[in-house]
């Protein structure tokens, strides 16, 4: 159970690091390989919170790797992408089509028989 736990808010910050991420390629504007290009980009404080999340997401998952078998460990990822559909629903108003909240519900079904 302590997995599983651990598991969802390391998936949580995965996730979260995406949308952050999206955001603030959204917010960016047209790129450009110039200077002056990369150094507006300092003021774009998604950037960071997205870096936030990553760096909290990597710090959970070396704790994860360190302290639980691999085996069980890495399939606990997937569930990122539940989350990250769930994201794009949420944040990003994307249409979901059923299919899809099947295999949700497959690869939830999947995290728990292997957290046990």
């Amino acid at each position: 159970m302590k997995l599983l736990l651990t598991s969802l808010v390391q998936c949580l910050l995965l996730a979260g690091g995406q949308v952050l991420l999206k955001i603030a390629l959204n917010a960016m504007g047209s790129f450009s390989w110039s200077w002056r290009f990369f150094l507006s980009q300092l003021t774009n404080w998604w950037w960071l919170a997205c870096g936030l999340c990553f760096v909290g997401a990597t710090v959970l998952w070396m704790y994860i790797i360190k302290n639980f078998p691999l085996s069980q460990a890495y399939p606990m990822i997937s569930m990122s992408y539940v989350f990250g559909m769930l994201a794009a629903m949420l944040f990003f108003h994307e249409q979901i089509p059923l299919s899809h909240w099947l295999g949700v519900g497959l690869i939830m079904g999947g995290c728990v028989l292997i957290a046990q």
